[in-house]
């Protein structure tokens, strides 16, 4: 009997801890619905990343790393991941949260890819509040977000594509180049 009762206790608890991780993506998407800047581009986007938790760290040398999902008009498509190498003037870590848009089928098709993209960055953050710049190969912008009910984009579409962070929590500052690799591996 305690054996019959072992064995349904495990099977309930390898249940609850796989609801558990999926629901960290629809989670992470309804912190994005509920701020009002990722929320107004979301609801025209053809598709979307979302990275539930990326970190990021480094002290003259840093890196960062996420696991995503990937949705073309809100089918789960594949699975997606972030690996960032960074070298300049940083110190510190931080988790955040990433949901990069698709305007169309076209920008998706690009993602999907694997294509690497090289970016210098400038940015601060400390614990939920973050603002930072970047000029790359995407183009210039800002962005800021006071707390995880705010979601700021690096800059509208540009060339198809829009990115928000939320972040979760942390101290780093940096001004350094950076090279991100996204890799993309479809659904079974």
């Amino acid at each position: 009997m305690r054996r019959i009762l072992g064995f349904a206790l495990s099977a309930a608890l390898m249940l609850f801890a796989a609801t558990a991780h999926a629901d960290r993506y629809k989670d992470t998407l309804t912190l994005f619905k509920n701020a009002h800047d990722s929320n107004a581009m979301l609801q025209t986007a053809y598709g979307y990343a979302i990275f539930p938790t990326i970190g990021k760290g480094g002290l003259g040398v840093g890196g960062a790393f996420g696991k995503g999902r990937v949705y073309e008009k809100g089918v789960y498509k594949g699975d997606t991941s972030m690996t960032q190498v960074s070298i300049g003037f940083q110190a510190g870590g931080v988790g955040y949260s990433q949901l990069i848009l698709f305007q169309d089928k076209r920008s998706l098709d690009e993602f999907t890819s694997g294509n690497f993209e090289f970016s210098a960055d400038a940015s601060a953050v400390a614990i939920t509040a973050a603002a930072g710049a970047s000029a790359g190969t995407t183009g210039a912008n800002a962005n800021a977000s006071a707390d995880k009910r705010d979601a700021k984009t690096e800059g509208g579409f540009y060339k198809g594509m829009a990115v928000y962070t939320i972040v979760k929590g942390g101290a780093m500052y940096q001004a350094t180049i950076a090279g991100q690799k996204f890799s993309y591996k479809p659904k079974v």
